[in-house]
């Protein structure tokens, strides 16, 4: 089970990986400086690191089912994705 593994999969998941070690840092050195202006600004830089791994996982993901998903199929997923963002940014 844990020798032979997709490397589509494998890459979206060392992604997964990547992104809870850089969140989980980032929690240790919030308890660490105790602080919360300091906690606020770590909380930022948290914000730029979401997104992109996110997009990244995701074109991976879509990489994959190239061949296996119909085009109208791709089309949602990528608007889907899209509408994610949209509502994201359209907060009031």
């Amino acid at each position: 089970m844990f020798f032979s593994f997709d490397k589509i999969v494998l890459s979206m998941a060392l992604l997964r990986v990547l992104s809870s070690g850089i969140e989980f840092s980032a929690a240790m050195l919030m308890l660490y400086f105790n602080r919360v202006e300091t906690a606020f600004k770590i909380n930022a830089m948290l914000a730029l690191v979401g997104p992109p791994i996110m997009v990244c996982v995701t074109a991976l993901g879509l990489v994959g089912l190239a061949g296996k998903v119909s085009p109208v199929g791709m089309l949602s997923i990528v608007m889907g994705v899209g509408l994610i963002f949209f509502g994201v940014r359209c907060q009031t």
